[in-house]
C-alpha cells in the first residue's frame, strides 16, 4: 500500500516540520505540498524533505485556490506516483490512529469503499514559554455539541482519507471529495482523530487572521475576518486570550468534561523526533500502535458533535437556496410588473455559520 499526504502550507514554520516528521514515521510514504509564497523559513523545510526523496514541494501564487490545488495534487498522487490512499490535511492537522496504526486500518476496509472518515480534535492554547507547541498544547475540547457560532475557530469539521483517484476533485480543506460516484462513504466508522492546532502563539495568530481575513479567498471565514478586525483595533492580544486556556481554567474543563488532557502527539514526536530521519522511519509503525485513548476521553461525544453539526450544515444550504429563489422571483415579479424594488429590499447573502 501507497499512502500520500498532501498540504496546502504559507509560512508554517513552526508547525511544518513535526506535521511532515509525524506523518512520515505514521505511516505516509510521500507528502505533496503546495507552498503558497511561504517567506519564514518554511520553504527551506520542505526542501530539506525534497532532498531526502520523501516530498515533492509545488510552488503557487495569486489567490488562494483551495479547489485546484488540492486537486491536482491528488490527482497527481494517482498518476504519478501510483498512491492507492490519498489524505488532504493542514500544515496544522495530525492524523492520530485511535488503535493501531494508519495502514493497518486502511488495510481493513472493504474494497467497495474508498472514503473513510476522521473527526477533527481542537486544540486549545496555552501559556507559552518558548516550548515547541506539541509540547505545551496537550489540552484539546471535548464537544458535546456543534458551536454555532461564524467567528470560533474551534467549529467540528469533517475529514476524509480516500482511495486515489485520477478524476477525484477535493473539496474544502479535505471536506469531502467528488469522484464520479466511485468512491463510496463508509458510513458510521471514524478511525482517526485528526489533531487539529490552528492557535499556536499570539504572533502567528496574528499572521494568519491578518493573511486569510482580507478577500484572498472567495469566502474568508468568520474567525479570520474576526481576527483582523481586531488586530486593525490593537485587540489581537486579548481576542488571542480568550481563546487560551490557563491552569485554573483547566481544572474546570476538566470536572466539566469540557476539556481533556491528551498527549498522544506529544510523545510520539518525543519518540520519533524532529526532523525526522528517513532511514530510521518504521514504514507502518506508529507511536500509537495497541495505545488505548487517554483515560477521561470520550470520542463518541466528538463524533455525535459532527454528526449534528453535519445536520446544521445541510439546513443552512437548504436556507441559503430558498434565500436565492426568493430573490429570484423577486426580481422576476418586478420585472413582470413594471414595479421598482420595494425599498429597504437588499440582496440578501445566504451563509452556513458552521462551514
Amino acid at each position: 500500500m501507497k499512502l500520500v499526504e498532501t498540504l496546502i502550507v504559507r509560512d508554517e514554520a513552526d508547525v511544518v516540520d513535526a506535521q511532515l516528521s509525524y506523518h512520515l514515521n505514521a505511516g505516509i510514504d510521500f507528502v505533496i505540498a503546495a507552498d503558497h509564497g511561504s517567506v519564514d523559513g518554511t520553504t527551506d523545510i520542505l526542501e530539506s524533505y525534497v532532498r531526502q526523496g520523501c516530498a515533492l514541494r509545488i510552488p503557487v501564487s495569486g489567490a488562494v485556490d483551495e479547489v485546484g490545488w488540492r486537486t491536482q495534487m491528488a490527482r497527481h498522487a494517482a498518476t504519478e506516483l501510483g498512491a492507492d490512499w490519498v489524505i488532504a490535511a493542514d500544515a496544522d492537522e495530525f492524523w492520530v490512529p485511535r488503535q493501531g496504526a494508519i495502514k493497518e486500518i486502511l488495510a481493513a476496509v472493504p474494497g467497495r469503499f474508498g472514503v473513510v472518515g476522521g473527526t477533527i480534535c481542537h486544540f486549545v492554547p496555552r501559556p507559552d514559554a518558548g516550548e515547541p507547541f506539541f509540547e505545551r498544547m496537550t489540552v484539546r475540547l471535548v464537544q458535546h455539541a456543534p458551536i454555532n457560532d461564524p467567528t470560533s475557530p474551534w467549529r467540528p469539521s469533517p475529514k476524509i482519507v480516500f482511495r486515489a483517484d485520477p478524476h477525484a476533485t477535493v473539496y474544502h480543506a479535505g471536506y469531502w471529495i467528488e469522484a464520479g460516484g466511485r468512491l463510496r462513504d463508509l458510513p458510521g466508522w471514524r478511525p482517526f482523530d485528526v489533531f487539529h492546532f490552528p492557535c499556536r502563539s499570539v504572533e502567528q495568530w496574528a499572521r494568519k487572521t491578518g493573511r486569510r481575513g482580507h478577500a484572498e479567498s472567495d469566502a474568508p471565514l468568520g474567525q479570520y475576518v474576526k481576527g483582523l478586525q481586531a488586530q486593525e483595533g490593537g485587540r489581537i492580544e486579548d481576542v488571542y486570550a480568550a481563546l487560551s486556556v490557563s491552569d485554573e481554567t483547566l481544572q474546570r474543563g476538566i470536572a466539566a468534561g469540557s476539556l481533556v488532557v491528551d498527549a498522544r502527539l506529544r510523545d510520539a514526536l518525543r519518540t520519533t523526533g524532529v526532523p525526522s530521519e528517513v532511514g530510521q522511519r518504521g514504514g507502518q509503525e506508529s507511536a500509537f500502535a495497541g495505545d488505548s485513548l487517554p483515560r477521561g476521553d470520550e470520542p463518541p461525544i466528538d463524533a455525535a458533535a459532527l454528526d449534528e453539526a453535519t445536520v446544521v450544515r445541510l439546513q443552512r444550504r437548504i436556507d441559503d437556496a430558498v434565500i436565492r429563489v426568493a430573490r429570484l422571483e423577486r426580481r422576476r415579479w418586478d420585472g413582470l410588473t413594471g414595479r421598482r424594488p420595494r425599498r429597504g429590499w437588499r440582496r440578501v447573502r445566504g451563509r452556513s455559520a458552521l462551514r
